[in-house]
């Protein structure tokens, strides 16, 4: 398996000779209103082209439709064919954007030689986690490849705990911005969920994206780097990829150091 974090929650990810989207957001900088009153959104540019993000593509996984997960940029690129997994919720609006293989998750579904599991997530607590729902993640298994859990944007609930504590997956993706929305409290993972999730799932590769991207976040990379040496006394399993980095696996785990990759995107 390979991993190469785009940008935000926008990342490829080649599993068993397939390569998959997620969450595509494509427009250059400041191309999306401000969610925290801060500047527009996002507020970095691409690592590499759109053009060159969208090459290569077998299917299109998106957890949710927030604009900051599927953007307008996304709807003009991509290929109107291509395999779009998603939630059920969002089937009707994606056949709106004239999306024309549409594949809702209800529980679980085969693609090609992946089985792939829709997971619940709260985005944020209380009234918060209403307004903003629904939200999914997913969990991708195949044979001879490490099982991947990409939490999606959620807080860390009893929800995916169970999850880890079934799966028991080998990588598990969290979006750890700490993002808010006024008085929302966190809406997705922050620093101390973060590490928690590192702490409940020791022998897993925990993988922190949707970072330094958005003017509603509140936890950069540095600032969960300096909190895991805190708490674990060292990085222990946490990665924090930069924009562009390829990530590569095996069924055993990490198999090599992040390397920079903003000229070479993962085909």
């Amino acid at each position: 398996m390979k991993l190469q974090l785009i940008r935000n929650a926008t990342m490829k990810i080649k599993y068993t000779g397939f390569t998959l989207l997620t969450d595509p957001v494509l427009g250059n900088k400041h191309t999306i209103e401000s969610f925290g009153g801060k500047s527009k959104n996002p507020t970095v540019e691409l690592p590499v082209p759109a053009e060159e993000v969208v090459t290569g593509l077998d299917a299109i996984l998106a957890s949710h439709l927030h604009q900051d997960h599927f953007d307008q940029t996304a709807e003009k690129l991509l290929s109107k064919t291509l395999p779009l997994i998603c939630q059920p919720q969002d089937q009707q609006r994606l056949m709106d954007k004239g999306f024309q293989n549409i594949m809702p998750i209800d529980k679980n579904m085969s693609w090609n030689s992946i089985e792939i599991t829709r997971t619940p997530g709260s985005h944020g607590q209380g009234k918060w986690a209403e307004d903003l729902a629904p939200v999914s993640g997913f969990v991708l298994q195949a044979k001879d490849e490490p099982v991947v859990y990409w939490i999606g944007d959620s807080v860390l609930t009893r929800d995916v705990e169970e999850v880890i504590h079934i799966f028991q997956p080998d990588i598990i993706l969290t979006h750890s911005s700490g993002a808010i929305l006024g008085d929302s409290g966190p809406i997705v993972m922050d620093a101390e969920q973060t590490v928690s999730v590192c702490k409940l799932a020791p022998k897993a590769k925990v993988v922190a994206v949707h970072m330094e991207a958005l003017d509603h976040g509140t936890v950069t990379r540095d600032d969960l780097y300096k909190h895991a040496l805190s708490v674990l006394g060292s990085p222990g399993n946490l990665i924090i990829p930069d924009d562009g980095e390829i990530l590569s696996f095996n069924i055993d785990g990490f198999v090599k150091s992040p390397t920079s990759a903003l000229c070479c995107i993962l085909q």
